[in-house]
């Protein structure tokens, strides 16, 4: 089962530094160096993206994992630490958010053991009843802390703890099992093989990592190949306003390998939504890309300004952007109408002129020593 309490010691962490947290931040942010960014378009030009589309996950059997281009984060659902989830009055917008994702086929979660203690993963095996394995994905994350558990049974780690998270989620297998940050007590040799005893007892048809730098990730794809295993995902935080991954080259080390990159807090916990301003902050315990919104001003009038002449929201304009510069971005859905806001990122794509406006408001963002290498 899961540890009661990690979701507020991940708070503790993530306030401690754990991540470009409140304190972190340099009162002037850094902007991004034009001469290190990829291609507007690191998608082909020719790819328009909608919600049938697919991308396809390498795996070791062959039969790839067919995700769509947006993944639904689902940190939220059971977290009351930093989201104050309440079921009487969240559970049924999140059904409800399904029920909009569902009908346009945008059904891949992105979950983890720690989220709310275990129950946002008992939340989506509540969604998936009823429904066909093959018609949705779902993503969990071994929880990689050095607690007792974990040390004591070091590559046998991520086993247990899946198989726990299988009688949550109410399923056999997972489709993708990602490593929760580099901070586990053995070395990436050690979780390669826990990963791929995962894949060979059939507990999930692919494996990856977040918040890995660049040589981390090689190093793991290196140590699963020794097990005929594939990286399939790399997962770290990229938005509009923390581009590290893509100025450092991990998005280009990705799409060198066939290895799918991931950006999580796309919104940067709403900060790119519209929603907040200088005189509306987002609550402390939104840590992500956590600077003072006057600072963020710039960044967002041109979100605004180009969503108002796409007539979309201002969530579609960031997510769009993410997309077309290779990134599979994952977005918090917790009610119908944020899932209706962010499904309109997709179906049509940012002109180049368009990303170099957003590009010149950008922000580089930072590491930190523990959780977030990437």
């Amino acid at each position: 089962m899961a540890t009661p309490g990690t979701q507020y010691a991940m708070q503790v962490g993530l306030a401690s530094g754990m991540s470009a947290t409140e304190g972190i931040h340099s009162p002037h942010p850094k902007p991004v160096d034009s001469s290190l960014s990829d291609p507007a378009y690191v998608l082909p030009s020719d790819v328009m993206p909608d919600s049938q589309s697919r991308i396809a996950l390498r795996t070791r059997s062959g039969k790839e994992v067919l995700i769509p281009y947006m993944s639904i984060g689902a940190w939220s659902w059971g977290d009351q630490a930093t989201f104050g989830y309440n079921a009487t009055q969240d559970l049924p917008r999140i059904h409800a958010a399904w029920d909009k994702l569902k009908a346009v086929g945008l059904t891949f979660v992105d979950t983890a053991q720690f989220y709310g203690d275990g129950e946002s993963e008992r939340i989506c095996g509540t969604l998936f009843q009823g429904m066909s394995r093959d018609s949705f994905v779902v993503q969990t994350k071994w929880h990689s802390t050095p607690d007792l558990t974990n040390t004591l049974l070091q590559s046998r780690g991520p086993k247990a703890r899946l198989k726990d998270s299988l009688k949550r989620l109410g399923l056999d297998c997972v489709d993708i099992y990602l490593v929760y940050g580099p901070i586990h007590p053995g070395l990436i040799s050690t979780v390669a093989k826990g990963l791929a005893d995962c894949v060979d007892d059939g507990l999930t048809r692919a494996v990856g990592v977040a918040n890995y730098d660049t040589q981390e990730m090689i190093k793991m794809a290196d140590e699963l190949a020794k097990s005929g295993v594939p990286l399939s995902v790399s997962q770290c935080e990229y938005s509009v306003i923390r581009r590290l991954p893509e100025v450092s080259g991990m998005i280009r080390e990705c799409k060198k390998r066939s290895i799918c990159f991931q950006g999580f807090a796309s919104l940067a916990q709403g900060r790119l939504s519209g929603k907040y301003s200088r005189f509306e902050q987002p609550r402390r315990t939104l840590r992500f890309s956590s600077y003072p919104m006057h600072l963020l001003e710039p960044t967002i009038s041109v979100l605004k300004s180009i969503a108002e002449e796409r007539r979309v929201p201002v969530p579609a304009v960031a997510l769009n952007y993410s997309i077309n510069k290779g990134v599979v971005p994952l977005v918090g859905v917790r009610d119908a109408e944020q899932a209706t806001q962010d499904m309109q990122a997709l179906g049509w794509r940012l002109t180049e002129d368009e990303i170099r406006r957003i590009e010149e408001v950008s922000l580089q963002g930072s590491t930190s020593a523990l959780l977030q290498h990437g």
